[in-house]
């Protein structure tokens, strides 16, 4: 099979996904070989690919926004069979033993294992991944529509549900990439009226086009105070902005796998019961809600293609806030 293969760690500037030819990967009694459509850009896979996150082996094909074709399955796998069309997130399996499992918070998993990371991903012809975090794919939505749901579009739905965002109540968004595109028009069917604060003005008339009410940079004022703010971008320095801009009793959650130092800041701004949190992987249930509210609102994922090959192009215009909405790697089409 062909795939982009990452070798080295190191400054994005240069390429660092290599096209290879490699061997189809063999699976076990409990895993899903699965022929890969379309399979997501995610900045998770930038913070990778830039030595952000620890990697426990290289060389590694990233990648973990997957939507593809049930090629074979082992024998212990039960509800999927050959031919399925399935999505695949980052979250690839979890010990299902620990506390944090057996309470419903297997995100939390101290052994989690992650699709692109601890094992081969998406940027490549064939994945093998384990049935656990496997999902089925609603029928409306074409393939490449789904692949940033399936972590860009999971992680910023869990944020919005941590923030506790309410009907009636005015969210923040800071950063508006393929996450925040999709939080918005959930929180839109929710009945939340958007703000979003982006230094692109592509990015602002995208927010306003999904029905944000106001836009502008992170220094900006609305000259109102947000109920959540909820931080795509991985800058420190913005969850002290949003701590200014949320009232009192208000929340500000990042989505961040990986974010700057935050900055010192003054006691008088969290004063006021205010709460900093951040939102960790997600849940198996997460995923499936998000999917639910795909369907019934519909949502409509804006997305730039790219071919397999170009996987530098696409992360380097990633980098660069130069896509809108999000990048998708178009494989066996």
């Amino acid at each position: 099979m062909k795939a982009m293969v990452l070798k080295k760690t190191g400054d994005i500037k240069k390429d660092r996904l290599f096209l290879s030819e490699k061997t189809t990967p063999t699976f076990g009694n409990s895993d899903v070989l699965i022929r890969n459509r379309f399979c997501g850009v995610c900045r998770t896979d930038l913070h990778i690919i830039e030595g952000d996150l620890s990697i426990p082996e290289l060389p590694i094909i990233p990648g973990h926004q997957i939507v593809g074709i049930v090629e074979s399955i082992g024998k212990n796998v039960t509800g999927i069979k050959v031919g399925d069309r399935v999505g695949v997130p980052w979250m690839s399996s979890t010990c299902g033993k620990c506390d944090y499992c057996k309470s419903g918070k297997e995100n939390l998993c101290d052994n989690a294992r992650f699709t692109g990371l601890h094992q081969d991903g998406g940027y490549a012809e064939l994945t093998v991944v384990p049935q656990q975090f496997v999902y089925p794919i609603p029928k409306q939505f074409p393939d490449e529509q789904v692949a940033p749901l399936l972590c860009a579009g999971i992680i910023g739905y869990r944020t919005l549900k941590l923030s506790g965002a309410q009907s009636g109540q005015r969210i923040g968004l800071y950063g508006f990439g393929a996450s925040a595109h999709v939080t918005i028009q959930v929180a839109r069917h929710w009945g939340c009226d958007v703000y979003v604060f982006t230094r692109s003005k592509k990015h602002q008339n995208h927010a306003e086009s999904l029905g944000a009410i106001w836009t502008g940079t992170a220094e900006d004022n609305p000259r109102i105070e947000m109920d959540a703010n909820l931080i795509f971008a991985p800058v420190g320095w913005l969850m002290i902005e949003a701590l200014k801009r949320v009232k009192k009793g208000g929340i500000v959650v990042s989505a961040g796998i990986h974010m700057t130092d935050l900055p010192q800041f003054p006691y008088r701004l969290i004063y006021g019961e205010k709460t900093i949190t951040t939102a960790a992987n997600a849940t198996y249930e997460d995923g499936a809600e998000l999917l639910n509210y795909a369907s019934e609102i519909p949502i409509k994922t804006e997305i730039e293609i790219y071919p397999l090959e170009k996987a530098n192009r696409a992360l380097k215009n990633l980098k660069n806030s130069k896509i809108k909405g999000a990048a998708v790697l178009a494989i066996n089409n």
